[in-house]
């Protein structure tokens, strides 16, 4: 799922945060949120939900449903 990896690294980058800051943020090792990074994995519900809420923006955002965050 390119999209979601393109926000998971753009949302990333604004924050001006590391890979294993967003990791530890969502309770998940550095690699498994690389291999979403990276798109080779796409995470459970559980994880996107985390994602989200980290962020502060929607699934739907995430996944490239909306475009509005």
């Amino acid at each position: 799922m390119e999209i979601l990896a393109q926000r998971l690294l753009l949302l990333r980058e604004e924050r001006k945060l590391r890979q294993i800051d967003v990791a530890n943020g969502i309770g998940i090792a550095v690699y498994t949120y690389q291999r979403y990074e990276y798109g080779e994995r796409e995470p459970l519900a559980s994880v996107l939900k985390a994602i989200a809420c980290f962020y502060g923006v929607s699934s739907d955002y995430l996944l490239g449903i909306k475009d509005e965050r």
